[in-house]
């Protein structure tokens, strides 16, 4: 059975940091990319970024030098560093599995966890 189990969210005041993990279960992460997206306020999804089976990592315009995605397959897991945070960066979190190498398209995410940016 595939899961994925998001955490790390939380308030936090503009220009702060969080840091998200994902764990994965019931797949070899090691063969996966996996993905994060972001579902905003009014609703709109947006991907954030995705690290393939190789390591390469993409990311969407808006986080580019202040996301990281990395990932540690011994632990199954995939984290998603966030440091200078904007109030626009607020929304819940998801990670993914992707269907290809960072294609976004998705067959499983988990249940999402909700980052807030406010002061």
């Amino acid at each position: 059975q595939v899961q994925l189990v998001e955490s790390g969210g939380g308030l936090v005041q503009p220009g702060g940091s969080l840091r998200l993990s994902c764990v994965a279960s019931g797949f070899t992460l090691d063969y996966r990319a996996i993905d994060w997206f972001r579902r905003a306020p009014g609703g709109k999804r947006e991907g954030v970024a995705c690290i393939a089976s190789d390591g390469t990592d993409y990311y969407t315009n808006s986080v580019k030098g202040r996301f990281t995605i990395s990932r540690d397959n011994a632990k199954n897991t995939v984290y998603l560093h966030m440091s200078s945070l904007k109030p626009e960066d607020t929304g819940i979190y998801y990670c993914a599995r992707d269907l290809g190498k960072c294609v976004q398209e998705y067959d499983y995410s988990g249940q999402g966890t909700q980052v807030t940016v406010s002061s």
